[in-house]
């Protein structure tokens, strides 16, 4: 771990210093984003050294022809690619005639960057000696606009210390650019056109196959000591693929010279194909009318107004502090829920590995950061995504040999097909149907609307359940029905039988979707109707559901009093993780996989997710017992898992336990817990991180409508606060030591449960509760 790599701050993430090594972790923690591209924090002018160059748009991918040593009927044709869009940031300098690599000068001093997340920009200084013996000061900023979400902005600036220089600005966009990530190598790219003035510069590509078309922009201004410069290019090299541009500015010893740079990208996903250099016209002009500070005053606005709502303030621990802001700052940079052909994909904007835009991380672990920070439609955009792609898991279920409207959610996908080419993953890791079912059960009870289902959730519902009632199998032996051959929550164990969480939820699934029938028969006539005639539902199918729920086989331990992970899992050699060399960990990048899987070793919650999303379920003393006899298997090697232990230790009121796995998952980037954050960020896992602290210590949940909390707080802090946006109303909770303080933003009273004691809140009138 980096554990004094990043200087913690309240608001800011800060690295200071330069160090050549670590230059690829901190492109992916100080990366950008604004909801439709995002772009790893790479540098602005040249860099030799080791690099993993990045920049992308949402919803745009490449379906990278499937890579396999023996192909099994079935797999998925491509594994889509998250793309590595063209590069607008680029503007190469060269000072004296020298170009400025900082992994080629002779001296780099005072090296910082900064991620201020209160306002969303990067900035970044240093000075350095070249070859050539010239001394320089650089600052440069950088921001993604969230008012307007085609544009970025970057001003750059280079002083000469020691001596005059003929600095120059060489500026470009660039589509020749390939994937860190790729099956075989291709280009994903293919260069259309180029078009370039004085100060504007277009290149036109578009994927191959996709067919995606994108206007990659740039527009320069130059000043000197803030004076703008009316400078035409000595030079302008153009490619199939890139346009540069070469500005020159003699400057003095201890003058400032500044090229204000704006870029982005217009795509066919939101215009005409053959509009695109006029789009980006538009963007430009509206821009440059503004001006750099009255852009930056607008970044600065949108970001307070997302703070005001989604902020979590801790009192007397800064690394919790910057750790939940460095959380909730990126899940806001990857997803606004502005667009709802777009999904939440687990590594944002930050790296390309994983591909795909969603996975079952969403209705997991995101839908509930979303409805309570954003508003309900956000969360119904979500939801929809689901439903708008119903047809495609239906055809995913069909490859599979399933038949009559079963479905089958992709673990991956941009467009509702599967694309991932693991089949212990793909074809076995078939409990993401039921988090999508879960999902839409948590929005209702949430929000109240329950409109979504007659109109869209139960036709979703159903299809689900077709795939259980099919993928379950009447067992002679167990006079039970058991599902074979899957793969739980914990990748550590492939083609199990009888996986608890899978065949839990799969019941549940079945169960709910039997209820939902039945509502919308006696309360919805003519949608249970339309639903009818469309999906053919019988009555006889619904009772073969209920027989399915109602002989669902469950593996239990009687010596251990706990339900198994699976069929075999006390045939393993039971040898806890604190019992592990320290030097095998982690297992992923230590173990072969043949001895992973032999192991009793967990990756992340399995029966645990099951008791967490079923808490009511079950008793504390139940929970309890599978708590002690699971955590210690955990090698918690997934990002997905320190949030959820974090939730349940809370709730057994082990408040040091809840909150080492609070900030385990709050810091898992910002600390590389798992070695890997130079490949990208965690997104999807950090919205576990606002559950840690919402329902962990704050203890929230919705019971019959009701809102009721269970506020617990470490005792590292001195307080902390969080709202949430329930029905339309805004609830502040503020947690200390004396007590729990309650404020209420709305128009209605709002009655809450605070350790089973019933509490009215009026707008306007704050309550503590002791």
């Amino acid at each position: 771990m980096n554990q004094d790599y990043i200087i913690p701050k309240e608001w800011s993430i800060v690295e200071e210093g330069f160090d050549r090594d670590r230059m690829e972790s901190s492109e992916s923690l100080f990366s950008m984003g604004n909801g439709a591209m995002g772009q790893r924090a790479n540098f602005e002018e040249s860099y030799s050294g080791p690099t993993f160059q990045g920049s992308y748009i949402a919803g745009l991918y490449y379906p990278d022809k499937t890579r396999v040593g023996w192909w099994k009927n079935g797999y998925p044709e491509y594994f889509a690619k998250v793309l590595n869009a063209p590069n607008w940031i680029g503007i190469d300098v060269k000072i004296n005639g020298e170009k400025l690599d900082l992994a080629k000068c002779k001296e780099v001093r005072g090296f910082r960057r900064e991620l201020n997340m209160k306002e969303g920009w990067h900035h970044r200084s240093f000075e350095a000696t070249l070859q050539n013996g010239t001394e320089i000061r650089v600052e440069a900023r950088r921001f993604l606009s969230l008012e307007t979400d085609e544009l970025g902005v970057i001003k750059y600036e280079v002083t000469p210390l020691n001596r005059e220089a003929k600095i120059v600005f060489c500026p470009y966009v660039d589509a020749g650019i390939t994937n860190e990530d790729a099956n075989w190598d291709e280009k994903f790219w293919e260069p259309l056109e180029t078009r370039s003035s004085g100060r504007e510069a277009f290149v036109v590509a578009q994927t191959f196959k996709t067919h995606f078309r994108v206007a990659t922009f740039m527009h320069n201004t130059l000043f000197l000591n803030e004076k703008e410069l009316q400078l035409e290019p000595v030079a302008t090299e153009s490619a199939e693929d890139k346009v540069q541009f070469a500005y020159e500015v003699p400057v003095q010893q201890g003058e400032t010279a500044t090229i204000q740079k704006l870029g982005g990208y217009t795509v066919s996903f939101n215009h005409d194909k053959d509009k695109l250099v006029t789009a980006a016209r538009q963007v430009i002009q509206k821009a440059a009318e503004k001006g750099y500070e009255a852009l930056l005053k607008a970044q600065q606005d949108a970001w307070a107004a997302i703070w005001e709502m989604a902020d979590i303030t801790i009192e007397g621990d800064v690394k919790a502090q910057q750790g939940i802001r460095f959380n909730i700052f990126q899940l806001n940079q990857t997803y606004l829920g502005r667009d709802a052909r777009l999904n939440i994909g687990p590594k944002g904007f930050t790296g390309e590995k994983y591909g795909g835009s969603t996975y079952w991380d969403t209705e997991a672990y995101c839908l509930p950061f979303y409805m309570a920070t954003k508003n309900q439609q956000v969360a119904r955009n979500l939801l929809s995504y689901r439903y708008n792609q119903l047809d495609k898991a239906i055809e995913n279920a069909e490859k599979l040999g399933f038949g009559n409207g079963a479905a089958l959610y992709p673990m991956v996908t941009m467009n509702g097909e599967e694309c991932h080419n693991e089949w212990e993953i793909t074809f076995e890791e078939i409990h993401r149907n039921g988090a999508i079912a879960f999902a839409i059960y948590r929005y209702y009870c949430y929000t109240g609307d329950y409109s979504y289902i007659p109109e869209k959730g139960l036709e979703v519902l159903i299809g689900i359940a077709r795939f259980w009632a099919q993928r379950a199998t009447y067992s002679t032996a167990k006079d039970k029905y058991v599902i074979l051959g899957v793969t739980g929550p914990n990748e550590y164990e492939n083609n199990v039988n009888n996986n608890w969480y899978t065949n839990y939820i799969a019941k549940w699934c079945l169960e709910y979707a039997v209820e939902q029938v039945q509502k919308v028969k006696e309360e919805y006539v003519a949608d249970h109707s339309r639903i009818v005639a469309k999906t053919k539902l019988s009555d006889n199918e619904t009772a073969h559901w209920k027989e399915v729920v109602g002989n669902m086989y469950f593996p239990y331990s009687e010596e251990h009093d706990v339900y198994l992970q699976q069929d075999g899992f006390l045939d393993k050699e039971l040898v806890k993780v604190a019992d592990l060399d320290a030097a095998q960990r982690p297992l992923n990048q230590k173990w072969s996989w043949d001895r992973i899987l032999r192991s009793p070793y967990i990756k992340q919650a399995d029966v645990l997710q099951g008791f967490y999303f079923f808490e009511d379920h079950f008793t504390r003393e139940e929970l309890e017992r599978h708590f002690d006899f699971y955590e210690p298997f955990t090698v918690h090697e997934s990002s997905l898992s320190p949030c959820v232990h974090s939730i349940q230790a809370a709730l057994l009121g082990r408040m040091e336990q809840a909150y080492a796995f609070y900030l385990r998952t709050s810091r898992l980037d910002l600390d590389d817990y798992n070695r890997e954050v130079k490949e990208g960020c965690h997104i999807t896992s950090m919205a576990g991180t606002w559950m840690s602290i919402v329902e962990g210590f704050g203890g929230m949940r919705v019971k019959d409508s009701v809102l009721h909390f269970s506020p617990k707080i470490p005792e590292q802090w001195k307080g902390y606060s969080f709202k949430i946006n329930f029905r339309g109303q805004v609830l502040k909770v503020d947690v200390n030591a004396r007590g729990t303080g309650f404020a209420l933003e709305g128009n209605e009273s709002l009655t809450v449960v605070v350790n089973g004691k019933q509490v009215i809140v009026e707008p306007g009138n704050p309550v503590a509760v002791q």
